[in-house]
């Protein structure tokens, strides 16, 4: 099945047909989400010649699939950071995430995005719980947040406590992108959709070269969450995640506010105005893409709590998302390479991009306009702060060669070609002499091909809710037929 957030519902884009992609810029950005877009708009208005190339179409990435939560508060994700660095470095996180929101928000009053104003909570539902979102409320008190510790928080079962935050933003993602290509393009920017990046070559200038042609940059902002270049090796600093959200029609407004839960599994909810009244988002359940778990079961897990907890509520929209996790706790935004600066990154937002994404792209726009911005410091990778997550990335590491290994060793005790997959179905299987075989039927059509990703050699798992087969290495992910869908890798699984 197809899962479509509301927001790419309620605003379907088809991209335009391009003939080429050729032509000589000072600046390609690759990707159109969020952070792609706010840093085109941001050049394009410095007088800056600016292509944006996207390989699906705006909102088909992460922000199109996001709950679109504009906070401050973030969960746990203070706490996170503060046991891996000191208070200093949170606060100026906290400082970049401000400047990012306020960008934002004056962005969506100026162009007439709707933006609604909530508090935003952390809270509990167990003691251990409660300990971690109190410890998160200390953190953010730290850094300069006007939390407030509440004992109990009005939903419907029983809370232990919750830190709140309040004046806050949520809104709609895909009305945000919309807006932000219309102005970038109002200020001269190209934006080409349906066109993917295979590789980034050269320096002076730097090559970009497409399935359409080569667009020649002095710069190339790589704004793909996580970065298609293998160069730097930011698969091997940050670990994938996937989880999902859905829509529900209620009654009447279910929530007040933008709640997650500090326990697990993660619970996050909040409203969305409707032409029809108010929905209720409800979302969590994440987990590692390709991991060994059914995701048809994590989504139906989500509605049978949903079910339990807003009985009235009816089911509109489903959908996923993924995100990356940096081991060091922080955003990677700036040169891919130490020393080199005309090719940038940004990404690692664990899963807070509504902040962080405007935040690199003042970033990012600021260090290529000369401009200077003292928080943006902490984004940069390369720097000692890095080592305080080498713990976290040598236990990420040795689990994807695990994986790896076991990824290879699985087929093997399935030989042969065995029974046609059912429908909805993929099966991987050593069915030739050397690489297995990914073999599914989606709508009567049968597809086989390597199950080995094109991007550093994982073996692939079937996705059960979204038809699509995914990688447990680095989060690359495919359609039935082996078409590239997101992740880091730029090339499709071979046809058998």
């Amino acid at each position: 099945m197809t899962l479509t957030s509301l927001w790419r519902d309620r605003r379907p884009r088809t991209p335009a047909v391009q003939a080429t992609v050729d032509g000589d810029y000072d600046v390609v950005v690759v990707g159109a989400g969020i952070t792609g877009l706010t840093a085109a708009l941001l050049l394009a208005r410095a007088g800056r010649s600016v292509a944006v190339v996207e390989a699906r179409h705006l909102g088909a990435g992460t922000t199109g699939g996001s709950t679109a939560k504009v906070s401050l508060l973030q969960g746990t994700q203070l706490s996170r950071i503060s046991r891996r660095h000191p208070d200093a470095v949170v606060r100026d996180y906290v400082t970049a995430n401000r400047e990012g929101q306020a960008w934002l928000a004056r962005f969506c009053a100026d162009h007439g995005v709707e933006v609604q104003h909530r508090p935003a909570y952390t809270f509990a539902t167990s003691d251990s719980g409660a300990t971690s979102a109190r410890g998160e409320y200390d953190v953010a008190r730290r850094a300069g947040l006007d939390v407030a510790w509440l004992e109990s928080v009005d939903l419907p079962f029983p809370t232990t406590g919750a830190t709140r935050l309040d004046d806050q933003l949520q809104l709609d993602p895909v009305e945000l992108l919309d807006a932000l290509a219309r102005e970038a393009e109002a200020h001269g920017a190209t934006i080409i959709e349906g066109v993917r990046v295979r590789r980034v070559t050269g320096t002076d200038p730097v090559r970009v070269v497409t399935d359409l042609g080569v667009a020649r940059a002095d710069t190339v902002v790589i704004a793909t969450n996580m970065p298609i270049l293998d160069r730097g090796a930011f698969f091997a600093r940050a670990k994938p995640a996937r989880s999902y959200s859905l829509a529900f029609r209620t009654p009447e407004p279910a929530v007040d506010g933008m709640y997650l839960s500090a326990d697990s599994p993660a619970r996050s909810l909040r409203d969305a105005p409707d032409p029809s009244g108010s929905l209720l988002l409800v979302g969590g359940n994440g987990h590692k893409p390709g991991a060994p778990v059914s995701e048809q079961q994590k989504l139906d897990e989500l509605r049978h709590w949903t079910a339990t907890h807003f009985p009235k509520a009816e089911e509109t929209h489903a959908w996923s998302a993924q995100d990356y996790v940096p081991h060091h706790a922080l955003p990677f935004v700036g040169p891919v390479l130490p020393g080199r600066d005309e090719v940038l990154v940004a990404g690692g937002f664990a899963k807070w991009g509504l902040t962080n994404g405007p935040a690199a792209a003042l970033a990012l726009s600021g260090r290529i306009l000369g401009g200077h911005q003292e928080w943006a410091s902490i984004f940069e990778p390369w720097r000692s702060r890095e080592l305080r997550g080498v713990v976290d990335s040598a236990r990420t590491n040795g689990e994807v060669g695990i994986e790896m290994t076991w990824g290879w060793l699985r087929p093997v005790f399935r030989p042969g070609a065995g029974a046609p997959p059912d429908e909805g179905e993929g099966t991987v299987r050593l069915d030739r002499v050397g690489t297995p075989t990914a073999s599914a039927r989606v709508d009567g059509v049968e597809s086989r091909v390597s199950a080995v990703c094109s991007h550093l050699g994982g073996v692939v798992r079937w996705n059960d809710a979204e038809r699509s087969w995914d990688c447990p290495l680095h989060g690359s992910r495919f359609g039935p037929d082996g078409e590239v869908l997101e992740g880091p890798a730029t090339c499709g699984l071979s046809r058998r």
